[in-house]
């Protein structure tokens, strides 16, 4: 009996330390069908957009070598939790004349995951 709860307790630990992992599945999931077709999260490598390394504290338009618009460049934003939930809603909404022409990510869960897993791209 010992030994079936040992084992047990054993599975229960594993099972309570998998949803981070699971976690961060289901943000570079989003991030795959979502943003990989204009970013990367690859350091000093832009695309169409700008590289999402080390996004999350970075501020807005200040990657060099990269073309933002001048409404980007001046929104005076700093991208944290908060501003990205809200851009990633509706990018055209928060920041008015951005080239980022995406609608937006709607899925609340959807956006929750992507940043979660955008903070551990440095």
């Amino acid at each position: 009996m010992k030994r079936i709860l040992a084992v047990l307790s054993l599975a229960l630990a594993a099972l309570m330390a998998a949803p981070p992992a699971r976690a961060q599945d289901a943000g570079e999931a989003v991030f795959k069908r979502n943003c990989a077709i204009c970013h990367t999260t690859e350091p000093g490598k832009n695309k169409i957009g700008p590289s999402l390394a080390g996004v999350v504290g970075r501020k807005a338009g200040s990657i060099p070598d990269y073309s933002y618009s001048q409404a980007n460049k001046s929104s005076g934003v700093t991208w944290d939790e908060a501003t990205l939930d809200t851009y990633l809603t509706a990018p055209t909404k928060f920041v008015p004349g951005t080239k980022m022409v995406f609608a937006g990510l709607k899925n609340p869960d959807d956006r929750t995951a992507v940043i979660a897993w955008l903070k551990t791209q440095k």
